[in-house]
């Protein structure tokens, strides 16, 4: 059994957040402590540790993840100008918590490769 994380209250809703997205599959909701303008984490519903532990059966939720950040970026109203997905895995990849995550960052340029700098 997987142990029960942060985003497994939030997505329970054990714990309060900003939730602006959730389906049978993935949840989505404000950072909080953002390090852009819009910063937005969708994690899967199933706690998954990270994309270490993937297994095949998970495909379609991860597919879904690309297809929720599309929508949450064209409903921020930035699929266009452009916005930053980032998945961080394990402890040197800065992983902080063990649950598969994508971070979704938009707002203005976000400058070179990582997190940009809060404005």
């Amino acid at each position: 059994m997987t142990e029960e994380t942060i985003f497994t209250k939030i997505i329970n809703g054990t714990i309060p957040s900003k939730t602006i997205y959730h389906d049978d599959e993935v949840t989505a909701f404000l950072d909080i402590n953002p390090k852009a303008q819009h910063h937005i984490l969708i994690v899967t519903n199933k706690p998954i540790p990270s994309v270490a532990q993937v297994e095949k059966e998970d495909e379609k939720t991860l597919g879904h993840l690309f297809i929720v950040a599309k929508k949450i970026a064209e409903d921020l109203g930035v699929g266009e100008s452009g916005y930053r997905l980032i998945v961080n895995v394990g402890k040197d990849g800065c992983q902080e918590v063990p649950h598969l995550h994508m971070h979704l960052l938009a707002g203005g340029n976000l400058g070179g490769f990582g997190f940009p700098e809060k404005k």
